[in-house]
């Protein structure tokens, strides 16, 4: 079943950049920072699921190489990978 935004868009046939563009966004304008939260704890599951399994276990002490990591999740196989978290976040309500 295809994801849509309240606005009937299919996420599902939108590039993955646009989609992290566009959930970062709806984040912003929110203020919702309990998403950016839960992306930045979704950024190591996603690397380890790239094959980069070293880098699964969130750990506070590399939160620098995180926000690193942040300004690229919308770019490669790490956005690839968080692509399902991106469309769910734009597909449904959410409340901060």
């Amino acid at each position: 079943m295809a994801e849509v935004t309240p606005h009937g868009e299919d996420l599902d046939d939108l590039p993955t950049k646009e989609l992290y563009e566009r959930a970062t966004g709806l984040a912003r304008e929110r203020r919702d920072v309990g998403f950016l939260w839960d992306l930045l704890r979704a950024i190591p599951a996603a690397a380890a699921a790239t094959g980069e399994v070293g880098r699964a276990e969130f750990d506070l002490l590399h939160g620098l190489s995180l926000l690193e990591e942040f300004t690229h999740a919308g770019e490669g196989d790490l956005a690839e990978a968080l692509r399902p978290f991106y469309i769910d976040y734009l597909a449904g309500p959410r409340t901060p």
